[in-house]
């Protein structure tokens, strides 16, 4: 996994180190300790603010370089605007942003976390310590030499409150978010020749450590189970079809649990439907939503979660080989349910149908959500924003889209509808795995519905957000790890009171 941040959590009285943060309200309003820290620079600072014309604007900031009443490198405030107006994803945000001012080169940091009127409560202060966290992420394990301009983040970073012990045990939780988010964006960075989808499953594996319990699903078991419809997509690769099984029983003894299922194509070239050259190697990331789940179990594991949970990706190579599927093949699903093949290039919808089934038969599940890089159409409709919402149940889509506001991983409800089943029909089989151009990402999430029954279920596309998602705040890597926090915060509030 990528290294973590090292982070320190001191009083306030804690003497400031080579570069010091402080935050400040608009119109240039200090807490009580900042104001004390910086009462040396005297008019100094005013000049400088009214130089760079900066007031405490959310998002702004003002650095003065070696001021020089301080014994300090560099002296940095960072804009809030109206911080009462603060959410715990704005905090999030707000520590992305004073990371990203933090230079390479320093030799360490304290950032102030204190703001005019009451200190701040230990959970925002956590919350800023995980954006801080999250913004530090990289992945550089193949670059042999580092730019100049990429300077490594100080050694130590230490953030100064007004109640440093409860600050350390918020932190607790959300550095089990953060190694959860770290662990996802590692997976969807690692190139495909490195991530095939047994080492896919040994990675899953390594979360024993942590209490997870693991079950891996080689061939002949998906055979005898009938999973024909996921082995198809994986019979033109050399490497062979996984499926993983992940367990977290932190919850009452014998209750149902939650399930979230992955799509874990390790690499989608399109099959026979053969991708266009440009952009495909993008497609490595087309695992995004399997690693999503695995980030989240190692987040339940390591906070400990008081949750029943269980996840299951199923883990393929999408290849164009002698013995790949065609176009015109018919496969018989676990569920019974047969599928014409239109297009191999719609292969996620397959892996899911027979995962959905297999998931609601053994295990049960209260509900199922699943998440997939499935559509190109739903980027086109919501862009690299949202994900797309697709349910059957209202309260589980509610949930769902109250805790995206809440997090910042926002995803937005599409429709299903019985209209849209007509654009399924097939000539030889019960349907075709294709409804055509229009609507693609609603036909491809009718599809997934006819293999749930009646379990209340939510399919997240999250082929805009999972890989290639604008750079933020709080994340400058490609692989976003987008869902983690989106699904932790919805088990915590709905499953875990």
């Amino acid at each position: 996994m990528a290294r973590a941040l090292k982070l320190e959590f001191a009083g306030l009285h804690a003497p400031p180190a080579d570069v010091l943060v402080l935050f400040c309200e608009e119109g240039m309003k200090l807490g009580a300790f900042p104001r004390r820290l910086v009462e040396p620079l005297g008019s100094q600072l005013r000049r400088a603010a009214s130089a760079e014309r900066f007031t405490g604007k959310n998002g702004s900031a003002l650095e003065m370089v070696a001021p020089g009443a301080l014994d300090l490198s560099r002296l940095i405030i960072i804009g809030v605007g109206r911080a009462r107006d603060f959410k715990s994803a704005d905090f999030v945000k707000l520590g992305g942003i004073a990371m990203g001012r933090i230079p390479g080169n320093a030799s360490a940091a304290t950032l102030v976390a204190d703001l005019p009127g009451k200190p701040l409560q230990p959970e925002t202060v956590a919350d800023l310590a995980l954006g801080m966290q999250l913004r530090a992420y990289t992945f550089d394990r193949y670059k042999t030499k580092r730019a100049e301009e990429d300077p490594p983040p100080p050694d130590q970073i230490t953030i100064a409150s007004a109640n440093a012990g409860a600050v350390r045990k918020a932190w607790t939780a959300r550095a089990a978010v953060a190694g959860g988010v770290y662990l996802a964006r590692d997976l969807v960075n690692e190139p495909a020749n490195v991530l095939d989808p047994a080492e896919f499953a040994a990675r899953i594996g390594d979360l024993k450590k942590l209490g997870v319990a693991i079950e891996v699903l080689e061939p002949a078991q998906l055979k005898k189970l009938g999973m024909n419809a996921l082995l198809g997509v994986a019979q033109g690769s050399a490497h062979s079809a996984r499926v993983a099984i992940m367990k977290w029983s932190g919850g009452r003894r014998g209750a149902e649990p939650v399930a979230l299922i992955g799509k874990g194509v390790c690499f989608d070239s399109g099959g026979i439907s053969i991708k266009p050259a440009s952009g495909m190697e993008d497609m490595k990331g087309d695992m995004a939503g399997a690693a999503c789940v695995a980030g989240l179990f190692h987040t339940l594991a390591a906070r400990r979660a008081k949750v029943n949970a269980v996840g299951v990706v199923g883990l393929v190579e999408n290849m164009p080989g002698g013995t790949a599927q065609r176009p015109g093949d018919i496969v018989t699903s676990m569920s019974g349910q047969t599928i014409e093949i239109i297009n191999t290039d719609a292969e996620g919808r397959l892996i899911l149908a027979d995962l959905l089934h297999y998931v609601n038969k053994r295990f049960n599940p209260k509900c199922m959500i699943d998440l997939a890089t499935l559509t190109g159409a739903v980027i086109v409709a919501l862009g690299h924003e949202y994900a797309g919402l697709f349910a059957n149940d209202d309260r589980l889509a509610d949930r769902l889209a109250r805790v995206g506001r809440e997090t910042g991983e926002r995803v937005w409800r599409m429709p299903l509808g019985p209209e849209f089943d007509k654009l399924l029909e097939s000539k030889f089989a019960d349907m075709k795995n294709t409804g055509g151009r229009h609507g693609g990402a609603i036909t491809a999430a009718q599809m997934l519905q006819r293999f749930v029954d009646k379990t209340p279920w939510a399919h997240l596309d999250i082929a805009g957000t999972g890989m290639g998602s604008p750079q933020s705040d709080i994340n400058k890597s490609w692989g976003s790890g987008f869902g983690v926090r989106l699904l932790n915060a919805f088990l915590a509030q709905y499953y875990e009171k």
